[in-house]
């Protein structure tokens, strides 16, 4: 017999999990809501692995309001998903991001933050003599000028943040599924049911692809509509180093290296250019010459202390890469009526899903965004060929 349920969304991670709750939290929506997660444990998702960061420091506006309502939302995280008086902690620490720049991008950091602050969020341009003065630790060679987010940004407790919209929804009657979406079943303009990998279907009013890094891209194909969207592998070092480093940020090097604090010690990572599409969604496999050829030496350049770091364990995870222009893909699918869409988040994923979530609960209930206009994330920029460039991408 078929089973029937009036929402089905294929990925129950943190964007799956932020659409289940806002969906049946929303006052306007009635109805049987089905998760389906192939690994409840969450061992290999993108939202345990990622580094769980938040900031403005976007160049399109809409990545910039996302994630100013996202640091509300994690801010009072507490009061909003709490479940019957538990109120879950993600140890958000707003640290800041410090983006530095050659003279080349002296242009590019002065746009990017004519738009932020616009937008209400509070960005720092610094000149080297500033940098120095705040960060007597960092050298400022080949440096002409930082971008420093003064508040409302840092870093989190990602799988926290999942585990938190997943026990609300939960606790909202949300259902939540051991299986994995491997098929679906369209006529004309909806999709009717999906397949599961053991062969069950279930019948559905209105179908989620939040599928992630390991399905998105094929559920997409098979409704009729491909992606671009492809598993990157990212890996992640962390390291020990003596010394004193008050008031550390998040750093992205003009070389692209990154690196923040964790605990006593630091994080740090690097993104490859790859310009083929190759799938890593089944390699975990650390690139520790990654570490030893690029990072440590941008490391030791930076910060002269950092010579001497000693390196500690190191883990690796997928980004849902979007590959024409590593935003996010959001809404419905192509024009099918009952189908949608939150895929590609090219590791913007985490602090992108309170926004996400909203946005999409508004679409399917109300028949368009309310709160935040999300359409330029819409699968028809896809279709057009048109990229939503995002100047800022780590």
């Amino acid at each position: 017999m078929t089973d029937t349920a009036d929402i089905v969304i294929a990925g129950g991670a943190v964007i799956g999990s932020s659409i289940a709750w806002h969906l049946a939290t929303h006052a306007g929506f009635r109805g049987r809501i089905l998760v389906i997660e192939p690994d409840p444990s969450y061992q290999f998702s993108a939202s345990a692995l990622s580094a769980g960061s938040i900031r403005q420091q976007f160049s399109q506006p809409v990545n910039i309001a996302i994630s100013l309502y996202g640091i509300g939302f994690l801010r009072e995280i507490g009061e909003r998903l709490a479940v019957e008086g538990d109120r879950p902690e993600i140890g958000l620490h707003e640290g800041g991001y410090l983006y530095l720049g050659t003279e080349a991008a002296r242009p590019v950091f002065d746009a990017n933050n004519a738009d932020q602050t616009r937008l209400g969020a509070c960005i720092a341009l610094l000149d080297p003599a500033e940098l120095s003065a705040r960060f007597p630790y960092l050298s400022t060679e080949d440096v002409a000028i930082g971008s420093l987010g003064l508040s409302g940004e840092g870093w989190f407790d990602g799988y926290g943040l999942m585990q938190a919209f997943r026990k609300a929804a939960r606790a909202a009657g949300v259902e939540y599924r051991k299986a994995r979406v491997t098929g679906l079943k369209r006529k004309a303009d909806r999709i009717e049911s999906v397949v599961l990998e053991s062969g069950e279907s279930i019948a559905c009013g209105a179908f989620v692809n939040a599928a992630g890094a390991s399905g998105a891209r094929v559920l997409c194909e098979q409704a009729g509509f491909p992606v671009p969207v492809y598993a990157k592998k990212r890996s992640v070092f962390s390291f020990a180093a003596k010394g004193d480093f008050p008031a550390h940020p998040l750093v992205i090097d003009t070389t692209g290296v990154w690196w923040r604090p964790e605990g006593t010690g630091f994080i740090t990572g690097y993104s490859p250019d790859e310009p083929e599409p190759v799938d890593f969604a089944h390699d975990f496999e650390v690139d520790w010459p990654l570490f030893e050829e690029v990072i440590w030496p941008a490391l030791a350049t930076r910060i002269p202390a950092f010579e001497a770091i000693r390196p500690g364990r190191a883990w690796a995870g997928h980004y849902d890469m979007n590959l024409l222009d590593h935003n996010a893909v959001v809404g419905r699918l192509g024009d099918l009526a009952n189908a949608y869409l939150a895929c590609g988040f090219s590791g913007h994923g985490l602090q992108q899903s309170p926004a996400i979530g909203r946005g999409l609960a508004e679409l399917i209930v109300e028949g368009g965004y309310r709160s935040l206009d999300l359409g330029d994330l819409g699968f028809d920029r896809l279709a057009a060929n048109r990229p939503l460039l995002e100047r800022n991408v780590i």
